[in-house]
């Protein structure tokens, strides 16, 4: 996962998620500057909600929205149980850094599996960026109007997930189907008639979910599906996700479709989910 800040900075982050449970108190996070100028990034905890259709959104504006308050009341966060640090860094080309995040004091939240926040890294305008009053009005042309200079503040945000009793992570695939839509394979070429196939993957344990989707005709063996999702996440203020998955091949009405959930967090490969269709 990266962020091209326009400084030249080119941010990258590994892992895409830490957990906590009582026995790991503590994890890290790396993060490293592959770009061509130095950056610099803020680092803090923030609450995010997501919406059935996969969008994050910040909790703030998720509680001001009548139709969005009532998932986003659900969201139970890990702020105050979570201690960061460093919490600004300035990196220069190949230069990395290690973030450590600590539990604190006791996690505990009647009711609730577990409790999250988003570990998130933004970055900050360079200082030239800046202009005073008297360089905007030297910047003036002949005609008195003033020229200005955006600079766009980029980020990313990882999950970070506190568990608070014994995992329970099910899953399940549900309403699953095949449309056809005119897309383009690739910029500038023609649009053909393409396959999606849109699902609900259905949390049905305690815990969030965490894993890959993918699509393949029953019985076959080649390596590559005819489509996948990676880090698909759903989370305890949601049951069901709806995922769209564009589809390698339009497939032929003799051919039945195995999809499947597989887990990547605490047991990677492990299968979660099936359906044929």
């Amino acid at each position: 996962m990266t962020i091209a800040p326009a400084s030249g900075a080119n941010l990258n982050i590994s892992p895409k998620r830490v957990t906590f449970d009582r026995s790991h108190r503590s994890g890290s996070v790396f993060i490293f500057n592959q770009g061509s100028g130095p950056g610099t990034f803020d680092i803090s905890l923030v609450d995010r909600v997501m919406m059935p259709d996969g969008q994050i959104l910040p909790l703030a504006d998720a509680l001001a929205k009548p139709e969005t308050k009532a998932i986003a009341d659900r969201v139970r966060s890990a702020k105050n149980v979570l201690q960061v640090s460093p919490r600004r860094v300035t990196l220069d080309p190949g230069q990395g850094q290690t973030i450590r995040l600590r539990m604190i004091g006791a996690a505990d939240e009647p009711g609730a599996s577990e409790l999250r926040s988003h570990l998130t890294i933004s970055t900050l305008p360079p200082r030239e960026a800046g202009t005073t009053a008297e360089a905007a009005a030297a910047a003036a042309t002949p005609q008195g109007e003033l020229r200005f200079q955006i600079n766009a503040l980029l980020g990313l945000s990882i999950p970070a997930i506190v568990r608070l009793n014994e995992l329970d992570m099910r899953a399940g695939i549900e309403n699953a189907r095949i449309s056809y839509e005119q897309l383009a394979p690739s910029l500038g070429a023609p649009a053909v008639r393409t396959a999606i196939l849109t699902l609900e993957l259905v949390r049905q344990g305690a815990n969030s979910l965490f894993g890959n989707v993918e699509i393949r005709t029953l019985g076959d063996l080649k390596p590559l599906p005819l489509g996948m999702a990676r880090g698909v996440g759903v989370y305890p203020e949601i049951e069901r996700r709806t995922i769209r998955i564009t589809l390698t091949r339009v497939p032929s009405p003799a051919e039945h479709l195995e999809v499947t959930f597989t887990d990547d967090d605490t047991s990677p490969g492990k299968l979660l989910a099936k359906l044929i269709l």
